[in-house]
């Protein structure tokens, strides 16, 4: 479970900051939002320095946008995937997004769902690359800061009403989250027609 393998991870590192550095980082590969909960909740306990938990959470997830990104690049050299996507289309797509690139990674960071695709699709394009890192870094300054936060207040407060069973509301917040994100994913994806009745 990656709340007990993080905080044991960063329990055992607490006299090792690059250890401490190096869990966060990894965990944000696997679940960005729960890792800066995670480590927002251990830099409430003093179990690591907030400047160096919310610096690992800002290059482990910036690290990952620029993997998403380059993934999109690789996949443009593949075959299948050129074949799949019509060079015209693709032209048409490119174009529009040349001056947008800035604007449409911030926007993707924080609508649930879109920001897997999104920065593939900047890669795939061979969107402009420092637009796309700069909108990222600052999206990921605002975001990350803004939850870390909340985190680091939600642990003083389960701490001083859950004392040692701060861990399963931290677990809980982490749930909600993602079940949250999942139910606005859906809501805001696109609706097909309706089938016209008047068409035989």
């Amino acid at each position: 479970m990656l709340d007990l393998s993080v905080t044991a991870i960063l329990q055992y590192a607490v006299h090792h900051p690059a250890w401490q550095a190096a869990a966060i980082v990894f965990a944000t590969f696997i679940l960005e939002d729960a890792a800066t909960v995670l480590a927002a909740m251990q830099a409430q306990s003093g179990a690591i320095s907030v400047p160096l938990a919310l610096g690992s959470l800002y290059v482990g997830i910036v690290l990952g946008d620029l993997g998403l990104y380059g993934l999109g690049r690789i996949a443009a050299k593949i075959p299948v995937v050129q074949r799949l996507l019509p060079p015209r289309r693709t032209e048409v797509v490119r174009a529009w997004l040349t001056g947008k690139v800035f604007r449409v990674v911030l926007v993707s960071r924080f609508l649930p769902g879109v920001r897997l695709p999104t920065y593939t699709t900047c890669g795939y394009l061979r969107a402009d690359l420092r637009q796309f890192a700069l909108a990222t870094s600052l999206a990921t300054l605002v975001w990350t800061s803004g939850l870390f936060a909340l985190s680091y207040r939600m642990g003083d407060v389960l701490m001083a009403h859950f004392g040692a069973w701060r861990w399963a509301g931290a677990a809980g917040l982490i749930v909600f989250m993602l079940v949250a994100g999942r139910v606005m994913h859906l809501l805001h994806r696109p609706r097909r027609p309706l089938p016209d009745a008047s068409r035989p």
